[in-house]
C-alpha cells in the first residue's frame, strides 16, 4: 500500500508494508509515562468471570503494547481529534461512558 505525504521538503510516497500485520479489538487501554516516552497497553475490558470474592470486578485483558515518543504520541492525538471531529460532524456527538476503558498511572 502506498499514499502521498507532505513533508516541509515536499511530497513523498510512503510504501506501507503490512504482510506482518495483526489486528486486535480492543475497548479499553492504560497508558504509563516517563520522561522519554508514552506506554499504551491496548486491550478487553470485562467483567471478571471469576472474581475472588463475591464483589464485581472488572478485568483488563491487556493484548498488545505500543510505546512512542512525546512527539508521536502528539501527532497521533492531533489526528484522532481530527478524525472524532469529522465523523461528529456527519454522524452526532459520540457519547462517552464515564471511565470508558482507560487506566492511567
Amino acid at each position: 500500500m502506498a499514499e502521498e505525504i507532505q513533508t516541509p521538503e515536499g511530497s513523498v510516497q510512503l510504501v506501507v508494508d503490512e504482510r506482518d500485520m495483526k489486528s486486535q479489538f480492543a475497548n479499553g487501554y492504560r497508558i504509563y509515562t516517563t520522561g522519554e516516552e508514552v506506554v499504551v497497553d491496548f486491550g478487553f475490558n470485562m467483567l471478571n468471570p471469576n472474581p475472588a470474592n463475591s464483589q464485581a470486578q472488572m478485568l483488563f485483558k491487556a493484548g498488545d503494547r505500543v510505546i512512542m515518543s512525546y512527539p508521536t504520541i502528539k501527532r497521533l492525538s492531533l489526528s484522532l481529534a481530527q478524525l472524532v471531529r469529522r465523523y461528529e460532524d456527519q454522524f452526532g456527538p459520540i457519547p462517552v461512558q464515564p471511565g470508558g476503558g482507560q487506566a492511567r498511572k
